[in-house]
Order: C-alpha cells, then sequence, then structure tokens
C-alpha cells in the first residue's frame, strides 16, 4: 500500500481537488461498475483513487481464449496486478491494494468452507483499519461501494460492504484507530447500481430494434424475483464509454470480448443509455428535496478547502442514512 512520504506535504497538495475513493473487492470489479464515472471525474479536473480489497488470486479465468495459457495458469495472481496496472492506466485513476487474499465462489450443496486466511474470513478490525488508513490518507469527499447484497452474493464482495461503511463511519472519529492517521470524515457514500431491470430492458429492446440477438433474454425472466434497485444518481459519462470498454478489455483473463458487456457498441450504449447509476446511502450533507442527482459532488461545497474544512468538522450525524432508516423499517 502507498505511504505518502511527507504527510504536510501531502495534506496541503490533496486540497487543490475534490476527491472520490471508490472501493471494490477484486481488480475488474472496478471496470465493471463506475468505471465510466471515475473518468470522467478524473478529465474534469477531479482525483480519483480505486482502493481493491483482494488480489483476485481465486478468480476463474473467464475468456475462454486464455484458459490453457501456461503463464496464466502459473502465476494467475501476477497476472492480474498486471491487468489492474493496465486499466489504471485507460481510466486515469490512482489505486492501492488493502492486501488481503480472494475468497474465491464456493459452489456446490452444501456450501464448501471459505478457505483460511481469505478476505471474507479476517477479523473486522483488521480490514476496517486498512481502509480508514486509506481514507485518511487520500482523504476523500465522496465514496462508492456496494449494498449489503455485494452487487451480488460473492463473499468478498459482502465483506467490501461491511468494511466499506465501517470505515466511513470510523474514518471519522478520532478514537477510532488512532494510529492510521488524523480523522477525516468522508461526506456522501454512494451504492454503485451497475444494473438495473431498467437498464437491461433498454439494452435488450435497443439490440432487437438493431436486428442484433440478445443476451439479456434469460437475464431478465431471472429479474423477475429481484427486488427493485433504488436509483438517486445518474451520470451522464456517455462521453466515457470507450474508456470503460477498454479498461474491461484491459482485464483479459476476466472479460471475454465476445461475452454480453460488449452486446452494444460503445456508442450505441451512450444512445441507448448515457448515465452510470448510483444510489446515495449517507451524506453528512442536505441533498435536495427530490433526490434526483445528475452528479455525486452535488450539494458539496464547490470551493475545495470549504469541502476539506467540512469533513474535518462534520455534523454529529448524517443528514442521511438510508442504511439506519431501512434498519429502523
Amino acid at each position: 500500500m502507498r505511504r505518502f512520504n511527507n504527510v504536510e506535504d501531502e495534506v496541503e497538495r490533496v486540497t487543490e481537488q475534490l476527491r472520490l475513493l471508490a472501493v471494490h473487492a477484486h481488480p475488474d470489479d472496478e471496470s465493471s461498475k463506475g468505471s465510466a464515472t471515475m473518468a470522467k471525474y478524473v478529465a474534469d479536473g477531479y482525483r480519483v483513487m480505486v482502493a481493491t480489497c483482494t488480489g483476485g488470486e481465486r478468480g476463474d479465468v473467464l475468456n475462454p481464449r486464455l484458459q490453457d495459457d501456461p503463464e496464466i495458469k502459473r502465476n494467475l495472481p501476477e497476472v492480474r496486478r498486471r491487468e489492474m496496472a493496465a486499466a489504471q492506466e485507460v481510466l486515469g485513476i490512482e489505486h492501492t491494494w488493502l492486501g488481503f487474499v480472494d475468497s474465491g465462489l464456493p459452489e456446490g450443496d452444501p456450501l464448501p468452507p471459505l478457505p483460511d486466511g481469505c478476505f471474507a474470513l479476517e477479523p473486522l478490525e483488521v480490514t476496517i483499519e486498512a481502509l480508514v488508513r486509506v481514507i485518511r490518507e487520500f482523504r476523500p469527499h465522496v465514496m462508492t461501494t456496494y449494498d449489503e447484497n455485494g452487487g451480488y452474493p460473492h463473499p468478498d464482495h459482502i465483506m467490501c460492504h461491511d468494511v466499506s461503511m465501517a470505515a466511513f463511519k470510523a474514518a471519522g472519529d478520532a478514537e477510532q484507530f488512532p494510529h492510521a492517521g488524523p480523522a477525516w470524515q468522508p461526506l456522501k457514500l454512494y451504492y454503485d447500481r451497475g444494473f438495473s431491470r431498467e437498464k437491461l430492458t433498454a439494452m435488450h429492446e435497443g439490440l432487437l430494434g438493431l436486428g442484433k440477438e440478445s443476451p439479456f433474454t434469460d437475464w431478465l425472466a431471472r429479474w423477475e424475483d429481484r427486488d427493485p434497485v433504488r436509483v438517486t444518481t445518474r451520470v451522464d459519462a456517455s462521453g466515457f464509454f470507450e474508456h470503460r470498454e477498454r479498461a474491461l478489455l484491459a482485464h483479459a483473463t476476466q472479460i471475454d470480448p465476445d461475452g454480453s458487456f460488449f452486446a452494444l457498441s460503445a456508442a450505441e450504449q451512450a444512445t441507448i443509455w448515457p448515465t452510470e447509476e448510483f444510489e446515495l446511502a449517507i451524506s453528512y450533507v442536505k441533498p435536495a428535496e427530490e433526490l434526483h442527482e445528475e452528479d455525486l459532488f452535488a450539494d458539496l461545497p464547490d470551493d475545495v478547502q470549504a469541502a476539506d474544512e467540512l469533513a474535518l468538522n462534520p455534523p454529529a450525524e448524517p443528514v442521511v442514512d438510508e442504511v439506519r432508516e431501512r434498519k429502523l423499517s
């Protein structure tokens, strides 16, 4: 994990730009979830960092063209690190590894136990402190992560949610993890909403309208059993869909170039569904009454020093806490 050599110099430097931290479970997750939005903010002059919880060591090789590659079979962890570096360059983001070990996706009935030493079995005080340290060093104003279901029920995604939520709250409390740096309270936390029924339907109908076969027919049929996805924020990132596509392809072991991600071209997607979606889960700034945001930094001070001051001296309680409200309802 990166450490700043001169904390005072770094603190002065980071105040020059508003900052976004996206927390993900594995390398490649950052490219399939909100990557066009991240590239857009980088282009607009924001600092954007991805914190990846694990190295993806137990991931399957999903690209059929590479499944028999001897180097990949011999050294998948190193290959995935190189892929992450390539995706990072495409998106223009900063990146750090939390350094935990992929838990793998257990399969079978009954499910096998998770492997010893994996991320999902790490003590929470260890994993939370690791992320708190990143938050206090990078000092983001906004964070993104997964909801309580992890986006899908992979044990690392669920753990990523648990760690992100706890670290978001702990980072601003000087009494928690005092050795992890000076307190810093991120002001907003979002859940990434990469797919919704509405988006899949639009893409499905768009493909049919173009005279193409849709890979989303079965996916939509399975969607009947899912709860509706709540969306508060739609970021028009259509100008950066090509960045998203190239970042995905950089994770060559994880992405089938003939798969559903590429059923529509970047230009076709931009016409059919030009936004990436998020749900505001926690906020220390009061949003508009009608919560239909177009910017993850909506309602934050435009002046970076003012936003920094608010993060250093936040209200005692968040003004939006969807997590708490859901638990009480």
